[in-house]
């Protein structure tokens, strides 16, 4: 394939600064004992009998310490001598699929064998309610026949709207609980009643009329550390889960510049964020009804390099970005990604940017078609992902902005390079 002559030449990259933030460190020395603890005061007064049987509903959110906190809640509930069984809440993730979603589990390090629990993957939902008189409300069909059921998920900034619940218990019980009836259900109806509105009504329906008895919400630090967990009896979600939001947001990594003419993100992945790269840090979105995410940060180009290995092939988010590479387009599980762009009605971002050979090229293009700016002037950034936000590559031109940088760690020279194949060689540990 031909280039314009301006990519077929060898490019002068600019140089760069590797960039470490000190930011607060707040991981918890061990989520899964602090969970245990929780969970043994939690399940003393709670219902859960002996010999019955607790659904825990698993998301597919690479929330730090994942398997450790789902197999020390199945620890519990057998403590309890009752039986747990492990349910995907996924939506449309994993293709949609019994399988598709025991792999992406698995991925996480979420199985049978390490978590002490079997995983039962049916897709079948149930109704379990109405709101607005015209949506029904599902919940999974196996925790269902279960006699209560658990929920755990990480609790962020959401990458569609704003509320006092975002991405949470809230959206687990609706969208991941819900299946994938119940995830096309809520993205379908949000476009008529508003993402926040519907999540609200749909998340209490499910709280009163289903077996739920406990959510467990997970609260991580700009390092990707737990830094909170809160077991929650179900009656009190509604009211714990907005301050663990406050909480969360205040902790939410992002990159300390407000205007850029070039990011280019290493990889993107559904473990990393729903929307593949999250637009709280790179302040990119497009489709109808979300909101504005600008104010974070605007970027003129955005460059995405890879896959992240976990994600299975689902590069939703692709659509995001200005330019891709050949090895995300050739990496991606276009069924997957499709089924998650259809079910949460963001068809952007299964959109295919333009494909270029080599990370070189990709970010060579991203510099070379901002206008005519000399490359030492492009204020360029470089992140591993949208999750790691404490260490990346910030060029020239960004300078003396970092070195004004309250939170500055560390700040020293480097010279973007490739492999043979034209490979970005990142900087080591």
């Amino acid at each position: 394939m031909r280039y314009p002559a301006y990519l077929e030449k060898k490019f002068n990259f600019p140089g760069f600064y590797r960039v470490k933030l000190a930011l607060p460190s707040m991981g918890l020395p061990d989520p899964a004992s602090d969970l245990g603890s929780q969970l043994a005061k939690a399940l003393e007064p709670s219902n859960i009998k002996s010999g019955q049987t607790v659904a825990v509903g698993v998301g597919s959110r690479g929330m730090n310490e994942i398997a450790h906190l789902v197999a020390q809640i199945c620890r519990s509930i057998k403590d309890k001598g009752a039986h747990p069984v492990i349910i995907p809440a996924m939506g449309s993730h994993g293709s949609a699929t019994p399988e598709g979603q025991e792999k992406t589990l698995a991925k996480l390090g979420v199985t049978s064998d390490f978590c002490g629990a079997p995983i039962v993957c049916q897709m079948d939902a149930v109704e379990v309610g109405r709101v607005f008189d015209d949506v029904p409300v599902y919940f999974s069909k196996n925790a269902m026949e279960a006699d209560h059921s658990i929920c755990i998920n990480r609790i962020k900034p959401h990458t569609k709207f704003k509320g006092d619940v975002e991405s949470g218990l809230y959206k687990m019980l609706v969208v991941g609980m819900g299946k994938h009836t119940g995830a096309l259900t809520y993205h379908n109806f949000a476009l008529k009643y508003g993402f926040h509105k519907l999540l609200k009504a749909m998340g209490d329906t499910i709280i009163e009329q289903t077996n739920l008895c406990l959510g467990i919400g997970v609260v991580e630090d700009a390092y990707d550390r737990v830094m909170k967990i809160e077991v929650i009896p179900a009656a009190q979600i509604s009211a714990r889960e907005p301050d663990l939001l406050i909480l969360a947001k205040a902790h939410f990594p992002s990159l300390p510049y407000k205007q850029l003419d070039l990011l280019v993100v290493r990889q993107i992945g559904k473990e990393i964020s729903g929307s593949g790269m999250d637009p709280n840090v790179t302040g990119k979105t497009f489709d109808f009804m979300e909101d504005d995410f600008s104010q974070s940060l605007y970027a003129k180009r955005l460059v995405v390099l890879d896959l992240s290995a976990n994600t299975a092939g689902n590069a939703i988010g692709l659509g995001n970005a200005d330019i891709i590479t050949e090895k995300v387009f050739e990496g991606m599980d276009y069924q997957s990604t499709l089924m998650n762009a259809l079910t949460s009605m963001s068809l952007r971002k299964a959109a295919i940017p333009v494909r270029l050979p080599s990370e070189e090229k990709a970010v060579q293009a991203g510099f070379q078609t901002i206008g005519p700016m000399p490359p030492e002037k492009v204020r360029a950034v470089i992140i591993r992902d949208t999750m790691h936000t404490t260490d990346f590559l910030a060029s020239e031109a960004l300078g003396p902005e970092t070195q004004k940088l309250s939170c500055l760690k560390e700040m020293t020279p480097f010279r973007l390079s490739f492999t043979s194949c034209g490979d970005l060689i990142a900087p080591g540990p």
